[in-house]
């Protein structure tokens, strides 16, 4: 998920897979491009761009003449972005830079539209972050956002039904103690797109409009559609190097801080790691198959006018 992570000491490539440009249909961008009235945007701030998977998809969205600032703390994402939007002829309008989503480097009302995707999930203080895109946001301009409830995802699997109930309610309340241990530490909440509304409203963002992404994370064998192969070699590479959403030391602090039994880890852990070498067993059969339920949330606001009295 391109991303901001302020509590952890480094991006991860774990979250910057290729299957990350295959998140979107593109005639559902388009409609959402005519319901937020993106046509007279002509500059963009993307917080936290990471490789820059966010800024192409945004590319379809914004007409041909605006051009895009990326910010990101790390350099080598800076550099890797910069990398893509040459490969990709964006080169000439999309530019990368160093920064962070907490002091962004530009002055107040620098443009027309400043958006993220993913990067509130991951930080300590997303209120604080939302507050610094209204700030170099121009008055009237756009705050647009992408943020998922990862909770959901242990529901929608295809192998929800005929898994022991033991098992899945299990499975579920490891991701919730670590989503909740996660929080707790401070270091952000996987499943911050519930709570946009909220931040929205508290930042002050006017004409707030949420809409849900409208494309599945479907696997359908033998894989051959635009996004399958990205998505499958991710899979496979994560149970090859025994990662689960997270490694395992990562897991387990997230665990214990949302008040999860040291004791039990080992088996939770365990048990994780048998569901997804279950799905990893079926891909390299050619068996598996998911309508991959994804819950993305895109939601779209204004910076007000006038200052709030």
């Amino acid at each position: 998920m391109a991303n901001e992570f302020a509590g952890e000491a480094e991006h991860s490539a774990e979250y910057f897979g290729d299957q990350r440009d295959h998140w979107y249909n593109q005639d559902f961008l388009q409609l959402l491009r005519r319901r937020f009235g993106f046509d007279d945007v002509r500059s963009v701030l993307d917080v936290g761009a990471g490789a820059g998977h966010w800024s192409r998809v945004l590319a379809s969205m914004l007409p041909p003449d605006a051009r895009l600032v990326g910010v990101d703390r790390e350099p080598r994402w800076v550099e890797e972005a910069t990398r893509r939007a040459v490969a990709t002829g964006l080169g000439d309008r999309f530019r990368y830079q160093t920064g962070t989503a907490e002091a962004l480097p530009f002055p107040d009302g620098s443009f027309d539209l400043v958006t993220c995707q993913t990067v509130l999930i991951h930080c300590p203080d997303p209120e604080a972050v939302l507050a610094e895109m209204v700030r170099v946001t121009r008055p009237g301009g756009w705050i647009f956002v992408a943020e998922p409830n990862n909770l959901t995802g242990q529901l929608l699997t295809p192998h929800a039904l005929d898994t022991p109930v033991e098992d899945l309610l299990a499975l579920v309340e490891l991701e919730m103690r670590c989503e909740r241990g996660k929080r707790a530490l401070g270091e952000g909440d996987n499943s911050l797109g519930e709570r946009l509304p909220a931040l929205f409203a508290a930042a002050g963002i006017v004409g707030t409009q949420l809409h849900l992404n409208d494309r599945s994370v479907s696997l359908v064998p033998p894989y051959s559609a635009p996004g399958n192969q990205a998505l499958v070699e991710e899979l496979v590479s994560s149970h090859d190097r025994e990662v689960w959403m997270w490694d395992r030391e990562t897991t387990e602090r997230y665990f214990l801080a949302g008040g999860g039994d040291a004791v039990a880890f080992p088996a939770a852990w365990a048990r994780a790691g048998r569901a997804l070498g279950r799905v990893v067993e079926e891909l390299r059969a050619g068996t598996f198959a998911q309508a991959g339920g994804f819950v993305m949330y895109l939601g779209c606001g204004r910076r007000p006018t006038t200052p709030s009295p």
